[in-house]
């Protein structure tokens, strides 16, 4: 049985259920390919909005349409992984409009804080690459289990804080730049960064069971969401620090 990953776009079974393909298969070397191009249209994407932004454009709409666009792409790419070689370029831009939008407002308010959040997630992702190919960490069942669930706790709190939200109420320290609001954002990037460890024994692990060629689009996916909700929460976790100087 293929195992669990935390992130949600790779799930139980993603591989089993499309069968092999022995002519035509998964590899990692293309899933690494697959995950450079998907990673440089979201840099085209971000890079845009930026531009705008500190351009005295208003990218307001940019933001919104890139999360909704890549929101709706996601749900579809999840739940139909065929389409995933025609609609991750598009949820690869569309992320980049928002992640642009959304940086650009954080370097508004800290100078240097992108570049810091950045360097952090690519030195986070790297680190663990190696922990993973050394096999220093292990995606051990219960591993596997517990950052599931972790995750899916993070999820539960933060729909809860959101609809709290719309009531005019705030969940006690989630936000705040105390000790307490610190040590729970540094407690969640510990929690989204295990899983790329996740992401990194799924797509193994697909290779391994010759996963349709179309596969290495899906994998690139996951690993996405994982490399954005890792620099969101390290932006969230710096503009805790720098608002306390």
């Amino acid at each position: 049985m293929l195992g669990r990953s935390g992130n949600p776009t790779l799930r139980d079974h993603t591989f089993d259920r499309h069968g092999n393909s022995l002519n035509d298969a998964m590899t990692i070397n293309g899933t690494v390919n697959k995950a450079f191009i998907t990673l440089a249209l979201m840099l085209g994407g971000a890079f845009s909005t930026w531009n705008m932004y500190f351009n005295g454009q208003n990218v307001m709409g940019y933001m919104i349409g890139g999360v909704i666009i890549g929101l709706v792409m996601a749900l579809i790419i999840s739940f139909v992984p065929r389409t995933a070689p025609y609609l991750v370029p598009v949820y690869a831009i569309a992320e980049g409009l928002f992640l642009g939008a959304l940086s650009a407002n954080y370097e508004s308010l800290y100078n240097g804080i992108t570049m810091q959040a950045a360097l952090l997630t690519m030195c986070v992702f790297v680190a663990l690459l190696l922990a993973y190919k050394t096999r220093l960490i292990r995606a051990t069942e219960n591993f596997k289990l517990g950052v599931f669930a972790a995750t899916a706790g993070v999820a539960l709190l933060y729909l809860v804080s959101f609809v709290l939200g719309l009531f005019g109420i705030s969940v006690p320290f989630l936000h705040s730049n105390g000790l307490i609001g610190i040590g729970i954002s540094l407690v969640i990037v510990v929690i989204a960064a295990l899983n790329l460890v996740l992401d990194f024994d799924f797509i193994e692990n697909g290779a391994q069971r010759g996963a349709p060629k179309y596969m290495e689009w899906y994998g690139a996916f996951g690993l996405m969401v994982t490399l954005v909700w890792l620099y969101i929460e390290m932006l969230r976790l710096l503009s805790k620090i720098f608002s306390r100087d």
